[in-house]
Order: structure tokens, then sequence, then C-alpha cells
């Protein structure tokens, strides 16, 4: 994470929402349960459920980790970036020196 970088409160919030629509089709796409998904990133098949139906916000640790997996995977990198809930500013807050287009 580069400390030069940063997101304001309303920014990650308006990511988390970016991401958290298109959760469901990023799991999806990969071919992946909910119990899957919720294994890869430390959380339990509940939590993806419940963010999956917007019964529980994604938190900014999530979104993190979400992002990592969907940017990381050749199936969704593209989808994920044109989602909305990857900007310049989130790639400079990761350390990724360009948009990896």
């Amino acid at each position: 994470m580069n400390r030069e970088c940063t997101l304001g409160k309303d920014e990650k919030q308006r990511l988390i929402h970016c991401l958290a629509k298109s959760l469901r089709g990023f799991r999806a796409t990969c071919g992946w349960s909910q119990e899957k998904l919720a294994t890869i990133i430390g959380v339990t098949r509940q939590t993806v459920l419940a963010v999956e139906n917007g019964k529980r916000e994604m938190t900014w640790t999530m979104f993190l980790a979400f992002s990592l997996l969907f940017l990381g995977n050749e199936k969704t990198r593209q989808s994920f970036i044109e989602s909305g809930a990857y900007t310049e500013e989130l790639a400079c807050f990761l350390g990724i020196s360009e948009r990896r287009r």
C-alpha cells in the first residue's frame, strides 16, 4: 500500500458500492460458490451471501481482498477494471504503477 496515495471516506464508499453490485457476477464468472469465495478471502459464506444480497455492507478490508483477487484473475480483471470499482486513485493506493488493460 502506497502511503502517498489516499482515498477519502466517500470515495471508499463509492468503490465498495460499485464492487458490491458486481460481486455475484464476478464470483459466477470464476465458477466459485459463495463458500469457495468466502474461504479464499477469509470470511464466512453467510457474509458473502449478505453482501451479495445487500443485507450487509462490504468492509474496506473485504473490498481490498476482493479487489486484489479479481484484479489477479484473468477471467475477471477486465470486467473489474470496467466496473467502476477500480480507479487510478485505487491503483496508486495499491501501488500498481499502471492500469492493467
